[in-house]
C-alpha cells in the first residue's frame, strides 16, 4: 500500500472516531493534534512527532465505548494501537506508542510530583494500568532502547489536554506521517 493511502486510512479513522471523549475535556482528535503540536514546538524529530499524533490510535480502533475506564476496564490501548501501526511504521514510532502507558507508570514511581499533577482521568487509568512501577519494573523500563522517547511522548501526552487550544489540522501533519512510514 502506498504511503499516501496508509495516511488517508489512518486519518479517516481520526475523522470518523476522533470526536470521542475519553475522560478529558478534549476529544481524541484534539488530544492527538495537541500532543503532536507540542512535540513539534519542542523541536522533536519527525518520528516522535508522528508517535505523538498516533499514540492513542488504540482508543479509536476498539468498540468498547468512551467510558471504558469508568467501567473498570483497561483496553491496553497502547498495545492495540502499536500492534495495528507496526505494519507501517518502524520502532522509533511504534515503541514510544507501545510504552507511553509504561512511561506514565515510570514517572509516577520516579517523581511523586508528577503523580500529583495527573488529570483525574489519568489517575483513574493509572490504577487500571498497574499503578506506579516498582523499582524492578522501573529498572527494566530504563533498559528499553526507546524508554527516553516514551517518557518525552508521555510529557506531551499530559500537556495535550487543553480545551479550546488552536492546533494545526490533521493535514498539516500528513508529510510527517508519510515520512515515518517504512
Amino acid at each position: 500500500m502506498a504511503p499516501a493511502q496508509i495516511v488517508a486510512d489512518i486519518f479517516q479513522v481520526y475523522r470518523e472516531r476522533g470526536q470521542r471523549l475519553y475522560g478529558e475535556a478534549v476529544t481524541e482528535l484534539q488530544h492527538a493534534l495537541q500532543t503532536a503540536t507540542f512535540a513539534r514546538q519542542y523541536g522533536e524529530p519527525d518520528a516522535l512527532v508522528a508517535a505523538a499524533l498516533l499514540h492513542d490510535f488504540g482508543h479509536l480502533v476498539h468498540d468498547s465505548g468512551e467510558d471504558i475506564a469508568e467501567r473498570g476496564v483497561d483496553m491496553q490501548h497502547e498495545d492495540l494501537g502499536a500492534d495495528r501501526l507496526q505494519a507501517f511504521f518502524g520502532p522509533e514510532v511504534v515503541e514510544p506508542i507501545r510504552l507511553h502507558v509504561a512511561a506514565k507508570r515510570y514517572l509516577c514511581w520516579k517523581d511523586p510530583a508528577y503523580h500529583a499533577g495527573l488529570s483525574p482521568a489519568s489517575r483513574l487509568s493509572l490504577q487500571l494500568q498497574g499503578g506506579p512501577m516498582t523499582a524492578a519494573e522501573a529498572a527494566a523500563f530504563e533498559r528499553h532502547p526507546h524508554h527516553d522517547w516514551a517518557v518525552r511522548l508521555r510529557r506531551y501526552d499530559d500537556m495535550g489536554k487543553v480545551p479550546g487550544m488552536a492546533t494545526p489540522d490533521l493535514d498539516d501533519f500528513r508529510a510527517v506521517i508519510e515520512g515515518a512510514i517504512v
